[in-house]
């Protein structure tokens, strides 16, 4: 008797497992041999491609306008004194280096800020 509710039990969770992967939208296809395939939609990042792009650009800019506003010796100078410190401020540093993006932005903005 205690086998067969095993069996139950195991059937129960498959049925909740499928229940749960298709709550979130499916897609249904007919196969050549008329079989109704239903399968569960892939889940999609609410963070798209543009959103990224827009989001770096904006960074790059940022550290080109704090160099052109510090100066590039000193904001070399910052970036090494926060690669000194602790492990989150070496990432920082890691992140905060100069790129030739970020020092072409600097380039044409510095005559502006002057």
């Amino acid at each position: 008797m205690g086998e067969h509710r095993d069996q139950f039990q195991a059937r129960l969770k498959q049925i909740n497992r499928k229940h749960e992967a298709l709550s979130g939208g499916y897609s249904a296809r007919l196969r050549a041999d008329g079989l109704l395939v239903v399968n569960p939609r892939r889940v999609q990042s609410r963070i798209s491609a543009r959103t990224l792009i827009f989001f770096t650009a904006a960074f790059l800019l940022f550290k080109g306008f704090l160099m052109a506003a510090l100066g590039f010796g000193s904001y070399d100078e910052r970036v090494r004194r926060l690669a000194d410190g602790s492990g989150l401020e070496r990432a920082g540093a890691f992140i905060m280096q100069a790129d030739p993006v970020s020092v072409f932005f600097a380039q044409k903005i510095g005559p502006v800020l002057r």
